[in-house]
Formats: structure tokens, C-alpha cells, sequence
């Protein structure tokens, strides 16, 4: 990205494009799954890892992770909607993780978003 776009970005707060789409949406209905909201066949996919019961004993277990499932095909099942929306999950800290706001959550997100675009 150019200075001077990169500049308007900051001063107006924006993610750029790939922020907004890979990470910010993904995340969003991500969380949207574990509360319930969306179709069925969405939040059906996703299992925290304290759910799993050979897995409570673990330190993971007190982590807000999901398990990300197994693809056979890496250029095509790596952009699965539960697979891509898990790693995306996984990649957030804990602080944006274990909020339990909805509202509170989008704002957390685009904050930590924000900032690891400056970084880069």
C-alpha cells in the first residue's frame, strides 16, 4: 500500500480491504456462532476446545480456541468457512477472545485489527 493511502487509512480509521473481509467478518460471525446468531449449519462447525473431553485436562482448556479441522486439501480446504473462521479465531488474543459482549467484541476486534495493520 502507497504512503499517502496508508495515511488516509490512519486518519480515518479504516482496515484496509483484506483486514475488513479476512479477518474483521470472519471474526465477526465467528463470535456470532458461539452466541447463536446465523444459520445453523454455521455454528455447528465450531467446538471450543473445552468442549472436548480428552482435551479438558489440558492448559488449552482454558483458552477460548477452537479446534480447527482437519482439510485434505490444502489450496482448497484451508478456505473452508469453519477452517479459515477458526484460524482467524485462534490468531486473536484472549483479551478480544473472552469478551462475552457482542457489541463490546466488534469494537475490541477492530481496535487489535487496527493496530496490527500499523505494524505491518
Amino acid at each position: 500500500m502507497e504512503g499517502n493511502e496508508q495515511m488516509e487509512l490512519v486518519q480515518l480509521q479504516w482496515l484496509s480491504v483484506p483486514e475488513q473481509v479476512t479477518s474483521f467478518k470472519v471474526c465477526v460471525l465467528v463470535n456470532g456462532c458461539f452466541h447463536g446468531l446465523g444459520p445453523e449449519f454455521f455454528f455447528q462447525d465450531f467446538r471450543l476446545v473445552s468442549e472436548i473431553h480428552s482435551r479438558q485436562r489440558l492448559r488449552s482448556a482454558s483458552s477460548t480456541d477452537v479446534v480447527v479441522p482437519a482439510t485434505r486439501r490444502s489450496s482448497l480446504g484451508d478456505r473452508a468457512f469453519p477452517v479459515a473462521g477458526a484460524r482467524a479465531w485462534n490468531a486473536l488474543p484472549p483479551s478480544v477472545t473472552s469478551t462475552p459482549s457482542l457489541f463490546s467484541i466488534w469494537r475490541l476486534l477492530k481496535t487489535f485489527l487496527f493496530q496490527r495493520q500499523l505494524r505491518q
